[in-house]
């Protein structure tokens, strides 16, 4: 069968880029092994910032004296917290089906694909062709090569949000933005969390007062983190009781035991669960990528020029079976790439594109363009401004001033390089300085702008006021 277009994963690139050939007219396959919407919707974005509100109601009724409001008996009923998130992921799973069952040239395929050559696939008992074939399979959790790991039954970011207990004690391997989410929402459910990581900082490519910011603010909330620490073991400890001849991990009587190697020395921490969130790899293995000649890098990831091409003419890639930043909106925008170039005639780029993004921890971190540790490393002479929330208006009403606002300027011509917002609603904040340095302007224009008060944008007066010189 031959396809003016094959489209191969249904996440957030491929989606748009299917209904949108489809629309003008254009004969497209759409293979999904899996659920459609990829991992945003069922895995990802959608199930998990869904359970993130969960957990900040769950933590406002626990400290509501701090308020002023009088509440008692605060409990967490996780069985109803699961079919709530799951009421919320099939309605935007039944979404992406209306849409393609709406499109008479678009034919969906349930199977798994696999080249054959550089422009023929096989899925399932069928030989599908076509001159443009656009991948976006995704990526998935990369487990790492930890002694005793597959003898236990340890949790990934998927698996973690269909338990129907609270853990007692959830040991989280890494301090990144997936592990740091979860371990944030099962303490606010009532879980014990301690967080291993082998860097000195959690969430490493962010500059290093931001981390440390967060980290004191979720050890605020009982948090414990083991930094400098490299795991080395896990495994299921002998019981001492006669009674309990197998304990099974993350069972109600189960028990993890994870060795650790820490700046203090070796450690054994019990837990009853583990989530493993150490990073993710790009989902390229099983598509027989040098059949087609598609060549890849050391990760796996699919190598892409600035159009989103591959080295084989015909075939592209998107979303984050490519590599780089992993979001959503990332891979939107390479659809928007894809297609602009494709079909409109532009000449867009993902080259020097500017990435706004956020970690929904409580308080958020909004980021977008570089860290001040990347404009250094690139020689920027530079301004910084640097505000806490403390001393934001709306912040202190709210009694939630935890967090720093922080800006990078090149000093050269007073543009913003980058901003880090750990706040209340950091990533809605952030992006009002994003677009900002879409249009190229300085800082500048926004010392004399006007905010709503009391809002929490407000604090962009003190912001940049803080701004100045810096060897």
């Amino acid at each position: 069968m031959k396809y003016d277009a094959i489209i191969i994963g249904s996440g957030q690139g491929g989606n748009p880029l299917a209904y949108n050939l489809a629309d003008r007219g254009w004969s497209v396959a759409l293979i999904e092994k899996a659920h459609l919407g990829g991992t945003c919707i069922n895995t990802g974005c959608t199930p998990t910032k869904t359970m993130v509100a969960s957990a900040q109601v769950a933590h406002y009724a626990r400290n509501a004296a701090r308020w002023g409001v009088r509440a008692s008996g605060v409990s967490v009923d996780l069985p109803a917290i699961v079919a709530r998130k799951d009421k919320v992921v099939h309605s935007f799973r039944e979404g992406q089906q209306r849409r393609v069952d709406t499109r008479k040239s678009l034919r969906l395929y349930r199977e798994r694909a696999r080249f054959v050559g550089p422009h023929q696939l096989r899925v399932g008992d069928e030989l599908l062709e076509s001159e443009r074939i656009f991948i976006d399979t995704g990526a998935r959790p990369d487990i790492p090569h930890l002694a005793g790991l597959e003898t236990v039954d340890y949790l990934t970011n998927a698996s973690i949000m269909e338990l129907r207990e609270v853990p007692e004690h959830l040991l989280v391997l890494g301090g990144g933005y997936i592990g740091l989410e979860f371990g944030q929402m099962f303490r606010r459910f009532g879980s014990q969390v301690t967080v291993v990581h082998r860097s000195g900082q959690i969430l490493p490519r962010e500059d290093a007062d931001v981390a440390a910011e967060l980290t004191k603010a979720l050890e605020s909330e009982g948090i414990r983190f083991l930094l400098n620490a490299h795991a080395t073991r896990v495994e299921k400890p002998v019981s001492k009781s006669p009674a309990s001849k197998s304990p099974a991990s993350n069972s109600k009587d189960g028990r993890i035991s994870l060795a650790v190697d820490g700046s203090d020395g070796p450690t054994a921490l019990v837990g009853s669960h583990l989530l493993v969130a150490t990073g993710r790899k790009p989902s390229t293995d099983e598509l027989d990528l040098d059949k087609a000649g598609v060549e890849t890098d050391q990760g796996g990831f699919i190598k892409v020029n600035g159009r989103l091409e591959t080295n084989v003419p015909g075939i592209w890639a998107l979303g984050d079976v490519k590599g780089g930043p992993a979001f959503t909106h990332i891979s939107y925008n390479d659809f928007q790439v894809i297609y602009g170039n494709l079909v409109e005639g532009k000449r867009l780029t993902i080259d020097n594109r500017i990435v706004p993004y956020s970690v929904f921890t409580d308080p958020q971190l909004g980021r977008v363009g570089m860290t001040e540790k990347e404009a250094r490393k690139k020689g920027y002479k530079l301004k910084i401004g640097n505000t806490p929330m403390s001393s934001v208006a709306r912040a202190i009403e709210r009694d939630e001033t935890a967090g720093l606002m922080k800006i990078v300027v090149d000093a050269s011509n007073d543009r913003i390089l980058g901003a880090s917002i750990l706040a209340t609603e950091g990533g809605e904040l952030v992006q009002i300085l994003g677009t900002l340095m879409l249009a190229g302007l300085p800082y500048t224009l926004l010392k004399g702008a006007i905010y709503i008060h009391p809002t929490l944008a407000e604090g962009f007066f003190g912001l940049m006021e803080s701004v100045q010189p810096v060897d």
